[in-house]
């Protein structure tokens, strides 16, 4: 298996092309069900796996859960800014030193989850009350210097739970943890 392969267990996210109401509807329904194959992913790991890396350099099976969470409120957020404002600057966040404190080092990852579960039901009715003009409103992000519209956000955080959860259960694979 190669680094990219562990990197991206699912591939590079790739924009989507064309918003229709039943590529949103799908990916919603996913949204909604990411806690839970999250807590799947690491259920019935001890704290020696859940300090494990899922790759060499990357972070520990708990940081990821941790990141996750950290990521998608961020997400939730950016998303209410920009229905509520004129294309909003985001601030961003250092993800590394976020994933370096306390909490994403030992907190037992069942609390990130907790908090992911009512997290992605309040976002997920956000995005299915949204009308086809919300969806194209966006947020600018000064790191990457483009706007992001509500469409592409919502493909986005689905396809970055996905890839999380794979980092998860392509270590438990190779490792063997069953």
């Amino acid at each position: 298996m190669t680094l990219e392969d562990l990197r991206y267990p699912i591939g590079t996210f790739q924009a989507p092309r064309q918003a229709d109401e039943q590529k949103r509807a799908a990916l919603i329904q996913t949204l909604k069900t990411c806690p839970a194959m999250l807590k799947e992913a690491v259920s019935g790991l001890n704290d020696t796996q859940l300090d494990t890396p899922y790759r060499t350099g990357g972070w520990t099976v708990r940081q990821v859960v941790s990141h996750v969470a950290d990521s998608h409120l961020n997400g939730y957020i950016r998303c209410k800014l920009a229905l509520t404002e004129e294309t909003p600057l985001i601030r961003p966040y250092d993800e590394q030193k976020w994933a370096g404190l306390t909490d994403s080092l030992t907190f037992d990852p069942q609390l990130a989850i907790e908090l992911l579960e009512p997290l992605h039901n309040r976002w997920a009715a956000l995005f299915e009350a949204l009308t086809e003009a919300d969806y194209e409103k966006a947020y600018f992000h000064p790191d990457t210097g483009e706007e992001t519209s509500l469409h592409h956000a919502l493909a986005l955080y689905v396809w970055h739970s996905k890839h999380h959860i794979a980092h998860i259960t392509s270590l438990r694979d190779r490792m063997g943890w069953i």
